[in-house]
């Protein structure tokens, strides 16, 4: 049983940066992905991003590729994402998500997530 948790999440004006981090803990396969989706009051789960534990694949939502980056330390089971251009509506709960599909990472459609951690964009 694999848990996450994340980190990182907080308030910050437009055109700012966050960096997000989640740690994994428990047993997990070493070849799954983790990965990022996020949800917005009202609104349905949206995928941010995905990277392959084993390879360092990385996969992102189209509208937010290049605004977004994720990366790995497999030496600390820890995921990052690194966001940066903020804007508004980017305001959402973020949650860390594991699974051996990084497809159903960017669905919102993982069993392992963690509890979420807010952004908020000004």
């Amino acid at each position: 049983h694999v848990q996450l948790v994340e980190s990182g999440g907080g308030s910050v004006q437009g055109g700012g940066s966050l960096r997000l981090s989640c740690s994994a803990s428990g047993y997990f396969l070493r070849d799954s992905c983790m990965g990022w989706f996020r949800q917005a009051p009202r609104k349905e789960r949206e995928g941010v991003a995905g990277i392959s534990l084993i390879s360092g694949a990385t996969f992102y939502s189209d509208s937010l590729k290049g605004r977004f980056t994720i990366s790995r330390d497999n030496v600390k089971n820890t995921v990052y994402l690194q966001m940066s251009s903020l804007k508004p509506e980017d305001t959402a709960i973020y949650y860390c998500a594991l699974d051996l599909s990084c497809a159903r990472i960017l669905t919102g459609s993982s069993s392992s997530v963690g509890q979420g951690t807010q952004v908020t964009v000004s």
